[in-house]
């Protein structure tokens, strides 16, 4: 024989009862909810995934293009800056060959000029006939100039 039962405790273990098998129906359900959101998700990510692969592997090979492209770009920079690093060099050489045979032609020049002037210098070899050369040819260095550089005045030799 079952115990006896209270009657209001009973009506009150009822209703909670009751309030238990609703809260948890609606757990159930929304557990129920998430997971069939979770499926559909998948599934449209599985067909966004083979679009997204497909947008990445076009990507990809645009990029590749693009690379490829600037590679080329950079390679005829560079080339045309040797180039024009060689030119320039080549310039320069040229410029100091040009630059050292005026130098050497101005020497050589000089030498020409002095050896000319060497010709006239007074050496232990012609000294007597240099002295005697003044002694018959006398010079006279005494006069006055002008502002412009003529002769005004003479002395006479003594």
């Amino acid at each position: 024989v079952p115990p006896p039962v209270d009657p209001e405790e009973l009506l009150v273990v009822t209703e909670r009862y009751r309030q238990h098998r609703l809260v948890l129906g609606a757990l159930r359900a929304e557990f129920r909810a998430e997971v069939l959101q979770k499926k559909r998700q998948a599934l449209l990510t599985g067909e966004d995934s083979a679009e997204l692969m497909e947008e990445h592997r076009r990507l990809m090979v645009w990029n590749e293009a693009e690379n490829a492209r600037q590679r080329a770009r950079r390679e005829e920079r560079i080339r045309k800056e040797e180039e024009e690093r060689k030119r320039q060099k080549l310039q320069a050489a040229e410029n100091r060959a040009r630059i050292m045979e005026a130098f050497l032609k101005e020497k050589e020049k000089e030498v020409l000029q002095l050896q000319e002037e060497a010709k006239t210098f007074i050496t232990p070899e012609n000294l007597d006939a240099r002295i005697e050369e003044c002694l018959d040819n006398p010079r006279n260095y005494n006069f006055a100039i002008d502002k412009d550089g003529r002769i005004v005045k003479r002395t006479v030799l003594s």
